[in-house]
């Protein structure tokens, strides 16, 4: 297991897949850019705590992993026992001081990272930034913060997490691919989150060519209605309206989008 690294380097081969992007619900992203494969996020069981999704995520549509990354400790996030059922040699990044979160999942290699480090898999470069979404406690532990990601091959892709809008946004840009949370899991929306709206506002200082939203239709609560594409649905609007020149594709569950 290793600690907190400025410049970390996961030295990988190479692959030769195309570049895509491919939502398999909240925000759990698998992203193929330059040979190499990276999972966000990753929580596969169909019970998470009090929050529950239609079905369980298997290991198989993951595919062959190269990296996972973990943009912060919210159990809707970081699921323990989702990272059991990975192969526990992929290198796991996770923010400083979720270490030891995760060591009972017995991974070989994680890596701790703040904003500034950069990650590197491969050929692919991997920027860790801000996310202004707070710091986390993982029940009694010390606080652990938020963090995006930024993958940059022949295309740039960002990997918000959870996050509000911030300054720093403008300095991402400009970007291939903006993976935008747009909702959460319950009737409320708290401090930290982006809602279509905000998220649409994002894209002003991301400028991206192509932004996906994700973080809805997902998760919910008991008793709640099912969760639909809403937040996905207000946020194209939005973006219509505020960014037109940013495409908006709005991915269901499973479905892959080729990059081009």
């Amino acid at each position: 297991m290793l600690g907190h690294a400025r410049a970390a380097i996961l030295a990988l081969p190479m692959g030769s897949s195309p570049d895509a992007v491919t939502w398999l619900g909240h925000s759990l992203v698998v992203v193929e850019l330059d040979g190499q494969r990276v999972a966000t996020d990753p929580v596969l069981r169909r019970r998470v705590a009090h929050l529950s999704q239609a079905r369980e995520v298997t290991v198989s549509e993951l595919g062959r992993l190269d990296a996972v990354l973990i943009s912060h400790v919210h159990y809707d996030h970081l699921d323990l026992g989702s990272l059991r059922r990975l192969d526990r040699s992929i290198p796991l990044v996770v923010p400083l001081g979720a270490a030891r979160v995760v060591r009972r999942c017995a991974f070989a290699d994680v890596r701790e990272v703040v904003p500034g480090d950069v990650v590197q898999v491969g050929a692919l470069r991997i920027d860790v930034v801000e996310a202004a979404h707070g710091t986390v406690r993982r029940v009694l532990g010390r606080p652990i913060p938020s963090l995006g990601f930024v993958l940059r091959g022949a295309r740039s892709v960002y990997v918000a997490g959870d996050t509000d809008l911030f300054d720093g946004m403008a300095a991402l840009a400009p970007l291939d691919v903006a993976l935008l949370p747009v909702a959460g899991w319950g009737s409320k929306l708290g401090p930290g989150h982006l809602d279509p709206r905000r998220a649409a506002e994002a894209l002003l200082l991301l400028r991206p060519r192509l932004a996906v939203p994700v973080h809805f239709g997902t998760f919910k609560t008991p008793f709640a209605p099912a969760p639909d594409d809403g937040p996905a649905v207000a946020f194209a609007a939005a973006a219509a309206e505020v960014a037109p020149d940013v495409e908006v594709r709005i991915l269901r569950l499973g479905e892959t989008l080729a990059l081009t």
